[in-house]
């Protein structure tokens, strides 16, 4: 499984977090508990949009390769 680091902190009544290694992963709730619960979910769709879409892009015979793992 891979993994994505969540940097997050409070801001008034709010806290707020962003995916450090996804540009466009950012989520605001009430409670640090469903803030992390909203990025994952908002993370996994992010990364699924993105799979398609490359997909789509890309047409058929293609092959897939990792590329690096997070050290």
């Amino acid at each position: 499984m891979k993994e994505y680091t969540a940097i997050i902190k409070k801001d008034g009544e709010w806290w707020i977090g962003w995916i450090e290694e996804i540009p466009g992963v950012n989520c605001q709730e009430r409670t640090k508990e469903e803030l992390i619960e909203t990025l994952r979910i908002t993370l996994k769709e992010a990364l699924e949009f993105n799979r398609q879409e490359a997909r789509n892009a890309i047409g058929s015979g293609y092959e897939e390769h990792i590329i690096a793992k997070r050290e």
